[in-house]
């Protein structure tokens, strides 16, 4: 993927060899709230070119997608409500007994193991995630509000009472990493208690039958904090499923600890 910006009479043109079709849909929006382009003024369109240099530098090596450039747009027309203000879609993971409760657009999760999981499997796509993590007093760091937002159940952005912690004792396994693999590049955890957003965006892996050529790869910002940018996984997290072609469903952790969740919704994207 590449662009140009090129000085053709008198006029700042911008010349794009490819992308994505998101970073397309994400450009076509700005083009249209701009207006006609060609009319503006010399000012005008320079800044235009330098708001637009952000995206265009995203842009991967030919052949590999990006998660980059994808976080800066309202909530899309076209995104699923998966918890809402009065009711979620999610379901059960298991067949033991579901202990997850839903009121007044909150949704808890279970003070067992269970997990739910979205009735439908993802490959790429955009999700927004509200949390607020317990607090459990005396507790091990790892057992202290911990949930998790298992990607294709087979990733996991963990969900911890982390706030506080320090940069020097901060682990891999602590609220914002990919579990055990990354840590999150900015530590933004708030107070149990308060109310925390993940934003994500997510491109899974590649096979060509049983052999993976590209990794998945993962953009996050943590209450409008970017934490991964565009992080390739080298494999599956911890308790995940192996990794493989098939999308497969969104997993809410249950873990022995009442998160509670609001707000989430996901659009599904094609980022070749």
């Amino acid at each position: 993927m590449g662009a140009q910006f090129v000085l053709s009479q008198g006029l700042l043109r911008v010349q794009i060899n490819q992308f994505t079709l998101a970073q397309i849909q994400i450009m076509t929006t700005t083009f249209h709230s701009l207006g006609e382009l060609r009319h503006s003024s010399p000012t005008l369109l320079l800044s235009f070119g330098l708001f637009l240099l952000p995206l265009l530098s995203s842009a991967a090596d030919p052949g590999v997608g990006t998660t980059k450039g994808l976080l800066d747009t309202p909530r899309p027309k076209d995104a699923v409500e998966l918890v809402g203000k009065t009711g979620h879609i999610l379901v059960a993971e298991s067949k033991f007994k579901n202990q997850w409760t839903f009121k007044d657009g909150v949704l808890t999760a279970s003070p067992k193991w269970d997990s739910l999981v979205t009735p439908e499997s993802y490959q790429d796509f955009r999700m927004h995630v509200e949390f607020n993590v317990n607090e459990v007093p005396n507790a091990d760091p790892e057992a202290n509000g911990n949930s998790g937002v298992y990607i294709q159940q087979r990733y996991e952005l963990q969900i911890l009472n982390s706030h506080g912690v320090s940069a020097e004792d901060y682990k891999a396994s602590y609220a914002g990493s990919l579990y055990k693999q990354k840590k999150p590049d900015k530590l933004v955890s708030k107070p149990a208690g308060e109310w925390q957003t993940y934003d994500i965006v997510f491109r899974a892996a590649r096979f060509d039958g049983d052999k993976k050529t590209e990794n998945a790869r993962i953009t996050v910002r943590q209450n409008g904090e970017l934490i991964h940018d565009d992080y390739a996984l080298t494999n599956k997290t911890g308790a995940g499923k192996k990794e493989g072609s098939q999308p497969l469903p969104i997993k809410l952790q249950g873990h022995e600890n009442q998160v509670r969740f609001r707000n989430i919704w996901i659009q599904r994207l094609k980022l070749d």
